[in-house]
């Protein structure tokens, strides 16, 4: 494509020299990945100024820059005020905005985003439907997966996936919404259909100033649902009617609107609901009809999500019967509350609880059907919300018989200092909790004290298959080292 093409996406920026005659064949903002032909767009990061790396790019290839300021180059510069947002124009404009001809929902929230997004996968395909799916876990088209990095990719990234779904023609486009990537721009360009939003509580406020500014953040997913009515192409927000958020929410959008709840008084509704062990029952009441669903999912935390997603399926005109065999057939999430059985008598869960609303939910939940002991093994993440550690720690000595705090990821931070930022707090309580920094002897002691009918919960990194100490990611995952621990104590 011709270089002045893909700059028309921009409506103003300075050149240093001729770009007329300019062909690039692709765009890039690691200047370790660029090869000849390529436009490389500096973007200052965190860590890294891209402005830095101009030379490795030419050097490499590229045949032009986009940059904020004028750097040395023996190429064409053009110099734009904001490069991570032009970085978001050239690549929807390069790759022929592909979310223009994409069917794409959004989900964020604080907790479930990736629940969510998996049963409406799962109620998509059930409805004959090819998706692409970019999430926590992984990015999928159809049935291949690809490795993540973050929640959401960032806007080059994106765009370039997006045409690769449209190239092996997927149906529709489910994707995790993170407030960071919202904040920093990442989804500039992306032309959502449908916004869900889950449920909001304390998260990510090492990033944003407190919990407002992060409701701000998430409210972006909404308001850029556009103003524009079309009539053959709905655009709708689905927000959860019972968290406190929901009217801030609303008003952030001028699209059509859909709740759910349990509570409040919502347009869909879970009713005369039934929680046991081996799964849920409950009434799904909508603005298309009723219908029953007997779910493997187990928790309150899952009728919500379940909530959700039928929400958003039937703004997409999925039928109640297939939104319910699409929900009765799923066992189980990856990393959310997963079951380990390596044929002991107690239980052991793990799950991805990492915020003080989720870890409650999940404790709460098993609290319903333990019939003995709770144990539960659980830290917090280094380098983040120091706020939240004190109240984890509380909610597990509050629902558990004993409580195991660990180290989750570490990073750049002493385990034993996030350790102490936990306990802080938790005065003449030392019986109902043991601190134990290495992992894997946390899980192992929870297996060695557990008995008949027991219930452990590993909670905290779930489908997660590392655990960073520094700057290094080293293999850990909760669910093997669980099983070996099982088996171990024979």
């Amino acid at each position: 494509m011709k270089l002045k093409e893909v700059l028309s996406s921009l409506p103003f920026y300075e050149v240093s020299s001729s770009i007329n005659e300019i062909e690039i064949n692709n765009i890039e903002m690691d200047s370790r990945k660029v090869v000849p032909d390529n436009l490389f767009v500096c973007i200052n990061g965190f860590t890294v100024d891209g402005h830095n790396y101009v030379h490795q790019a030419t050097d490499r290839g590229a045949v032009a820059i986009i940059a904020e300021k004028q750097v040395e180059s023996n190429v064409p510069v053009i110099i734009v005020p904001d490069t991570s947002r032009a970085l978001a124009m050239l690549a929807v404009k390069f790759y022929n905005y592909p979310t223009s001809q994409l069917p794409l929902i959004g989900v964020t929230g604080t907790n479930g985003k990736t629940t969510v997004t998996y049963l409406l996968e799962t109620i998509f395909n059930q409805n004959k439907k090819k998706t692409g799916v970019i999430g926590t876990i992984h990015m999928k088209i159809g049935e291949d997966e690809y490795p993540v990095n973050n929640t959401t990719p960032d806007a080059l990234l994106l765009q370039k996936t997006f045409k690769s779904m449209l190239d092996q023609d997927v149906d529709q486009v489910i994707m995790e919404v993170s407030s960071h990537a919202l904040d920093m721009g990442r989804v500039y360009g992306c032309d959502y259909d449908i916004a869900v939003f889950t449920n909001l509580s304390q998260d990510h406020l090492d990033y944003h100033k407190n919990i407002d500014d992060y409701l701000r953040a998430k409210s972006l997913l909404f308001a850029q649902l556009g103003n524009n009515y079309n009539g053959e192409a709905k655009k709708f927000a689905v927000i959860n009617e019972d968290d406190p958020s929901s009217s801030q929410l609303k008003r952030s959008t001028a699209q059509h609107v859909i709740t759910y709840g349990c509570k409040n008084t919502a347009q869909v509704m879970a009713e005369h609901i039934k929680l046991d062990a081996a799964g849920t029952f409950f009434n799904l009441k909508t603005p298309i009809g009723d219908i029953g669903i007997n779910s493997k999912l187990i928790g309150m935390f899952n009728i919500y999500n379940m909530l959700a997603a039928s929400s958003a399926a039937i703004a997409s005109n999925i039928s109640l019967t297939v939104i319910k065999e699409a929900l009765e057939s799923i066992t189980g999430v990856n990393g959310r509350f997963e079951p380990v059985n390596a044929g002991q008598s107690y239980g052991v869960i793990v799950d991805y609880a990492h915020t003080p609303d989720s870890l409650e939910n999940v404790l709460d939940t098993i609290r319903e059907f333990a019939k003995n002991k709770v144990y539960v093994v659980v830290g917090c993440g280094g380098d983040r919300d120091r706020t939240k550690r004190p109240l984890m720690a509380q909610i597990a000595v509050k629902y558990a018989d004993l409580a195991i705090f660990t180290s989750d990821n570490p990073r750049t931070e002493d385990p034993n200092v996030i350790l102490d930022d936990m306990i802080n707090g938790l005065d003449n309580m030392e019986n109902r909790y043991k601190v134990i920094v290495d992992r894997k002897e946390a899980i192992n002691y929870a297996m060695q004290h557990a008995k008949k009918d027991d219930i452990v919960l590993i909670a905290g990194k779930g489908h997660e298959t590392y655990q960073q100490v520094g700057l290094v990611k080293n293999h850990f995952d909760d669910r093997e080292v669980a099983r070996d621990a099982i088996k171990s104590k024979g």
